[in-house]
């Protein structure tokens, strides 16, 4: 059922788009300067979770960046029951070692209200790359729910077609007796598509977490 929280995440969605195309068409060509202006590029992202013992739930996640300007919307990220919104700014460069950094900065309401500054990064060396994104909840209601989330992956990349490699996080997510869980992962790619799916301690069938992911470029 829509929440709030979901209706937030949404709207936002809805806007940004919108506001990219909000421009009238004067019919003149444009001039060099707009010319070169970066468009609007999309993505989002559903994660469905398989915890043992425990409800299966949904994760989504939606993107908007332009140039450096990174725009992002979760839902059952931080929290069950509860989205966030964040914004932030991408610096990247390199050559054979190539990175990719963004501090960002978030609101979180629903379930869980706070302020939520992190970053997303990530390194690229041929086929093998590294991916990490996270961040520190400050719980305003109240402070000694606070803590700090981490997901990272460590890919390997041998076809354009095929990642795999290895998983860790750190969450509130769920109830679990891991502190950190870990596992593996592999994403099948086409085009735009990708399908992937994570296993979370593989060797613990107690705390087993599977995860089923589909993200989508646009």
């Amino acid at each position: 059922m829509l929440n709030k929280c979901a209706i937030a995440i949404a709207t936002t969605m809805l806007i940004v788009p919108a506001l990219a195309c909000a421009a009238p068409d004067s019919g003149d060509a444009p001039s060099p300067s707009s010319a070169s202006d970066p468009g609007w590029a999309y993505s989002a992202t559903g994660m469905y979770y398989f915890p043992h013992g425990q409800d299966n739930f949904l994760l989504a996640i939606g993107t908007a960046d332009r140039g450096s300007l990174h725009l992002e919307a979760r839902y059952n990220y931080e929290a069950l029951n509860t989205g966030s919104l964040f914004a932030g700014w991408t610096f990247s460069g390199g050559d054979k070692l190539t990175y990719e950094l963004t501090p960002i900065l978030g609101a979180v309401l629903g379930a869980t209200q706070g302020v939520a500054p992190g970053f997303e990064a990530s390194l690229t060396y041929g086929i093998a790359d590294f991916y990490i994104e996270a961040e520190y909840l400050h719980d305003l209601e109240n402070q000694g729910d606070s803590f700090t989330y981490a997901w990272s992956e460590l890919g390997f990349s041998p076809m354009k077609w095929l990642r795999f490699g290895l998983v860790g996080q750190r969450t509130r997510i769920y109830q679990s007796d891991r502190d950190i869980q870990r596992g593996g992962f592999a994403q099948f790619i086409s085009g735009k598509l990708t399908l992937g799916l994570y296993v979370l301690n593989p060797d613990d069938s107690a705390d087993r977490i599977s995860i089923l992911s589909l993200g989508v470029q646009f």
